[in-house]
């Protein structure tokens, strides 16, 4: 009897996944034309994948740099604790250019990815983040270049092989 815990996805999936992300306006008969499947195996799939989580939305992937924000940075920001996460990150919600905020381990709360127009824009948009009284402190570091995009193929790849 084996152990091993059965992947979330499989190859089907992974290969719909795929298709998907290689091309996210091709109609679920396309789909299933390229996969070798019926349309009905598809649509199935797409529906328990989106059910499950695993695939979080079919929007189109925008770049912040082709919108004006050449400068990207990663925050780190030390939260009063008697206060909490949440009132931080409703606070932080309510600025556009705070992209994800995660709540971390070490030396810090919270780590956010931030964009912005210019070095003196990352000023204003940092100014406005820990304007608020429950930040006590912030740690930045402004990105060069990107070196390995934001990607989860590989990922659903390694998943479907378990």
């Amino acid at each position: 009897m084996s152990t091993r815990p059965v992947p979330p996805i499989d190859r089907l999936d992974a290969q719909l996944i795929a298709l998907l992300a290689e091309e996210p306006r091709i109609g679920v008969l396309e789909c299933a034309r390229r996969l070798r499947v019926a349309r009905g195996t598809v649509q199935a799939r797409l529906d328990k994948l989106t059910e499950r989580g695993v695939i979080r939305g079919f929007g189109p992937d925008v770049a912040p740099e082709a919108l004006g924000y050449a400068v990207t940075a990663f925050v780190t920001l030390e939260i009063a604790q008697s206060r909490g996460h949440d009132p931080v990150s409703a606070h932080l919600g309510t600025i556009p250019e705070v992209l994800e905020v995660h709540t971390i381990t070490g030396s810090g709360d919270l780590l956010c990815r931030i964009v912005a127009r210019s070095n003196s824009d990352l000023q204003r948009v940092i100014d406005q983040a820990v304007s608020y009284h429950g930040i006590v402190r912030a740690s930045t570091i402004i990105a060069l270049s990107e070196q390995i995009p934001y990607r989860t193929l590989p990922l659903v790849h390694a998943a479907a092989d378990g």
